[in-house]
């Protein structure tokens, strides 16, 4: 069947047929077999109602076959859809449920493609022949053809926000291209940013298909690989079944230190605390890469006295496996999944059960689906929730519902989580909506989505130069009575890559007040961003 194409958009034929569109033939599943329940339909028609909507979806509960129905049917329509996912390290699974749908319409895109899979991927996006394109925030800027649908799934993770210039969040690029196109945006997670769940129409879609129990278990410790968690390690191999182990730290330790005199091994290059990694013999910055010798005596006080602190991925392996050294253990982060190959291969041999037991970071949490796992260690929960951030208890809360959420889903399952503050988490981490309805509280009248923030940064390698630029812009500030200034001085993190850094914080009540009162005070090394993030 061919169907002319329409000036700068082509069309295409709805499933069950073929299409040539140029001189391609597009060939279109002809069933893409995808059946929903009654509480996913309700979901999926409530959504169709907005042009911009929150699918509120607990861990298991069906998200992904809403969007896969929601795909179909922009298909039929001779519509493509964006799908976008916050990391490379959701792809392959997700690739493997679409293709498995809909074919060879799927194109999927992201850094770590090679020259020739991103040019064959361009060549099916000009000529029309691909109906849905994933990836990462990269994929938002394809000259896709024919847009009928933007989906943003795990909104509410902080990979949409670029960290360097420029600096946006591709959530709100895909609302703003949304409105701009008049297409329909659906937002998607089983945690929520407070600020999509205050802003957006919502469906809300509860329980899942695991009808299997969490049993969470809160143990009073410091950070570490204690009896209990080895215990129950032991247990789930013993069962033949497979844990996952999360920590928020990379390497082996996050920070050597002298216990005689309390020296601290930062970078020469960045105030922060240099990471070990025991497997090159090296202390490394993650900030700058810069990487020494570990010493063997304090360089303050001549100590042989060295101790380290925050366990890491490495580390935890590495005791683990000396306990079962007969278990099969791997690492799950950035220091060893480095390319798309190691991802998959790491997930397949998760998934096949060659693996017992998955130690890793973030990488964890990602929305991966892991059939086996009946335990779930989660350390560093307490680090993370006393990191000076407004957005702390709603990430570190986050966190510990996205990890328990990859166990338990063919057997029960039990979640250690290891943390001084009991009372909080076992209050909301099987209720995140009751969560958000207080979390509005704290909110109010102080921080997003209520209040506009702004960071402005300020960097060289002149600390003199960079302050006096800080100085200049403060002053003039103080005259836009709409926008308040909140602090202002030294970064946390004070040097970074050799340049030293300040920042002023602003807030108001719009968005529009701050952008004029930037403008007039604007100085050569301000660098803007909108809606920080990040805050150390």
């Amino acid at each position: 069947m061919k169907i002319p194409g329409d000036g700068i958009f082509t069309r295409v034929a709805p499933l069950g047929f073929n299409a040539v569109v140029g001189t391609t033939e597009v060939v279109l599943p002809k069933s893409s077999g995808i059946t929903l329940s009654i509480k996913q339909e309700e979901a999926l028609t409530s959504l169709q109602k907005h042009k911009i909507s929150l699918l509120f979806g607990d861990t298991g509960s069906g998200k992904t076959e809403i969007y896969m129905k929601y795909f179909e049917q922009m298909t039929a329509c001779a519509k493509s859809s964006i799908f976008l996912m916050p990391e490379i390290s959701l792809t392959p699974q997700m690739e493997g449920r679409l293709k498995e749908h809909f074919g060879d319409t799927v194109v999927m895109w992201h850094s770590k493609l090679t020259p020739l899979q991103k040019r064959k991927a361009l060549e099916k996006i000009y000529d029309g022949s691909a109906t849905i394109i994933a990836g990462p925030r990269s994929a938002l800027f394809l000259p896709i053809q024919n847009l009928g649908l933007i989906v943003v799934d795990e909104e509410h993770d902080d990979s949409y926000k670029s960290s360097s210039r420029p600096r946006y969040n591709a959530r709100d690029i895909a609302i703003y291209m949304g409105k701009l196109y008049d297409v329909p945006v659906v937002l998607g997670s089983a945690t929520p940013s407070l600020n999509s769940y205050v802003k957006f129409a919502h469906a809300r879609l509860k329980g899942g298909y695991f009808t299997t129990k969490k049993e969470f278990v809160y143990e009073r410790s410091a950070e570490a690989l204690s009896p209990m968690i080895l215990n129950s390690l032991k247990n789930t191999l013993t069962a033949k079944e497979q844990s996952i182990v999360f920590l928020p730290t990379r390497a082996n330790f996050k920070y050597l230190i002298c216990q005689d005199c309390g020296h601290t091994y930062e970078c020469v290059f960045c105030s922060i605390g240099m990471s070990i990694h025991q497997h090159s013999r090296a202390l490394k910055c993650h900030y700058c890469n810069f990487t020494q010798a570990i010493p063997q005596v304090c360089s303050a006080c001549e100590s042989l006295n060295l101790t380290s602190s925050r366990l890491g991925t490495a580390e935890a392996v590495k005791n683990i496996s000396e306990t079962f050294p007969l278990a099969k253990i791997e690492q799950f982060d950035r220091d060893i999944i480095t390319t798309q190959k190691k991802l998959k291969a790491a997930l397949k041999r998760f998934n096949d059960k060659e693996t017992d037991i998955l130690v890793g970071t973030q990488m964890l949490s990602k929305g991966h689906d892991y059939h086996g796992v009946t335990l779930a260690v989660v350390l560093g929960m307490d680090n993370m929730l006393n990191f000076s951030d407004y957005r702390a208890r709603e990430k570190a809360l986050s966190t510990l519902i996205q990890v328990a959420g990859r166990s338990g889903r063919k057997k029960s399952a039990k979640v250690l989580v290891q943390s001084f503050n009991e009372a909080f988490f076992s209050a909301f981490v099987e209720d995140y909506e009751a969560f958000l309805e207080e979390e509005k509280m704290y909110r109010q009248e102080l921080y997003p989505p209520y209040k506009k923030l702004c960071r402005v940064l300020f960097s060289h390698a002149n600390g003199l130069k960079a302050k006096e630029q800080m100085d200049k812009m403060h002053e003039a500030l103080k005259s836009f009575s709409h926008v308040e200034i909140v602090g202002f001085g030294k970064c946390a993190i004070e040097r970074v890559a050799n340049k030293y850094r300040f920042e002023i914080l602003l807030r108001s009540d719009k968005s529009t007040d701050i952008i004029r009162a930037i403008s007039a005070c604007k100085v050569d090394l301000a660098e803007i961003d909108m809606d920080p993030i990040e805050f150390g």
